[in-house]
């Protein structure tokens, strides 16, 4: 009996896996260039020893400006996996998501002309595990984020929420 529940327990963290990866597949190619993004930067940080993989996102949001232009912002959790820094395989089966860590709260804003994300204004990334982002965190992300519209002549990105 007890194998029975630890096959059932197994193949449960199988399948929640496999739904994360296909939430990140689900995702529009203009949002997953965001995530890949945030992705490299944790791999690069010297203070990251896992690999992570998306999870799912929060919240997305996107202006058009015309002639191809859009201005993105997305939030999204990245959870770690029992995978080494630096592993190119995201599989769910080969790369399982570890439930021992916490998860990194991300969030990043950008800009794409043709869906092709621009250098200029610079992305902006900020990730951070979970239980130590603060409110002033969560503030200063916004506020980066309506500048970099506000100074690209943009409507402001969050002007239809007062989530913020």
């Amino acid at each position: 009996m007890a194998a029975g529940l630890l096959l059932l327990v197994c193949a449960g963290a199988v399948l929640y896996s496999a739904k994360a990866q296909d939430l990140y597949n689900e995702l529009p190619d203009s949002y997953k260039k965001g995530v890949d993004l945030s992705l490299e930067q944790l791999s690069s940080h010297a203070g990251v020893h896992h690999h992570f993989r998306f999870l799912r996102s929060l919240e997305k949001s996107d202006i058009q400006s015309g002639f191809g232009v859009k201005y993105l912002y997305h939030h999204f959790y990245l959870k770690p996996t029992r995978c080494a820094k630096g592993t190119a395989d995201s599989n769910p089966q080969r790369c399982p998501f570890r439930n021992n860590r916490a998860l990194m709260d991300c969030a990043v804003c950008y800009k794409t002309v043709n869906d092709q994300m621009e250098m200029d204004p610079e992305p902006y990334v900020h990730c951070i595990q979970k239980p130590r982002l603060t409110e002033e965190m969560r503030t200063a992300r916004t506020e980066h984020c309506k500048i970099m519209s506000y100074n690209s002549g943009a409507p402001a990105l969050f002007a239809l929420s007062d989530e913020y």
